[in-house]
């Protein structure tokens, strides 16, 4: 066993590249000077948008502008120069799993964060750090939104995008690969869900409400539902959905998803949305009206604007009733542990696999093979 231990924790000049790992943990980022509205609209219509609304790409970089002016009225005017905890939340999330990853790994696996639309953290831009550091096996790991299906489509989109831009070479200095796309239907995430929800419930509302007068809105991240011809992330989501809610249903009979949508014209959501859905609760008596985010890992503007404004609407219209809005998962703890365990398995795959040589020369050459059956 000791000498186990004693390989594990060597540092990485005594280990071939081929034996580490690079986990690449991947969230959308989010602008921390309102600068940069412009630009990271343009990279979100041009990675998200164009996924699934009939907008033509020539309209991105003059509606990206438009949208900025948006934001900044948002985040400035209404919340008071908000400035999103995204980001740095997201580096808490990255070094917690290192460390969770290095108390078993010791220095063969290291952790990086990239930001789908925030600079210095592109995915080219940290796939050419981890290239440097000499790592030749990598997992490819979407934290933010839990559904990952559409969502994390668009990591992959730029990982690709950046590999093809620094292959050096013929062969591609990438000898081994995972990917885990979601982490919905995970037990551990299930059960921590349900129980932060519970313990909310035992500290606020236990001695005020019977059980039965308690609402409990779980809110997803919004999916349209034609996405041209992508799978959208609905399914995973409302599995997600379905998983909690049966664990709380029992004791707290009111609950129902809630969907974040973005309110994009022409586009078929997923419904009920957030709004409608505590409406809804509050129809059928509920007295207080929780909001717990599920389908997001981190906390972000939709988390955290969006939903204020939720609540904010509702108090106007139901003053009678009690809100609380709770956290993302964000980085407790024992979240963390779970997702480096989750983590395992690929890293233990990769490390022992022999890693395999690509010639990113041949594949142009490739035809078109039909097989007979």
């Amino acid at each position: 066993m000791v000498a186990i231990s004693d390989t594990l924790n060597k540092s990485p000049e005594y280990l071939p590249n081929q034996e580490r790992v690079a986990v690449l943990l991947m969230g959308y980022g989010e602008v921390e000077s309102y600068e940069d509205f412009a630009n990271y609209n343009e990279q979100a219509l041009n990675l998200l948008t164009a996924k699934f609304a009939p907008v033509p790409t020539w309209i991105y970089p003059p509606l990206a502008k438009l949208l900025a002016l948006f934001d900044r009225h948002e985040w400035g005017h209404k919340h008071d120069d908000f400035i999103s905890p995204h980001n740095s939340i997201f580096e808490k999330q990255r070094a917690g799993i290192e460390k969770n990853l290095q108390s078993k790994w010791g220095d063969r696996v290291q952790v990086f964060k990239a930001f789908n639309f925030c600079a210095p953290f592109l995915p080219s831009q940290v796939l050419e750090q981890i290239k440097a550091a000499g790592f030749e096996k990598l997992l490819i790991y979407p934290l933010l939104v839990v559904d990952s299906i559409f969502t994390s489509g668009i990591a992959i989109e730029q990982v690709n995008k950046a590999l093809d831009n620094i292959a050096d070479g013929e062969d591609h200095w990438i000898k081994g690969q995972r990917y885990i796309p979601s982490f919905f239907n995970e037990p551990a995430y299930i059960d921590l869900m349900a129980n932060l929800v519970e313990s909310e419930i035992e500290s606020s509302l236990v001695s005020t409400h019977l059980p039965s007068e308690i609402g409990i809105v779980l809110t997803n991240h919004g999916c349209p539902h034609k996405a041209k011809g992508f799978t959208s992330g609905i399914t995973e989501s409302q599995a997600l959905y379905d998983l909690v809610r049966d664990k709380l249903i029992n004791r707290y009979p009111l609950i129902s998803v809630g969907w974040l949508n973005h309110d994009t014209p022409l586009i078929e959501w997923t419904q009920p949305n957030a709004t409608q859905a505590a409406k809804n609760l509050i129809q059928l008596g509920a007295k207080a009206i929780i909001f717990m985010p599920i389908g997001f890992a981190t906390e972000n503007h939709e988390t955290l604007l969006d939903v204020h404004h939720i609540i904010h609407d509702l108090e106007k219209q139901h003053a009678d009733v009690s809100y609380i809005q709770m956290a993302c998962v964000n980085d407790h703890p024992e979240f963390l542990a779970m997702v480096a365990q989750w983590a395992n398995p690929h890293i233990t795959e990769l490390i022992s696999e022999q890693g395999t040589t690509v010639n990113s020369q041949t594949t142009n050459h490739h035809h078109h093979h039909h097989h007979h059956h």
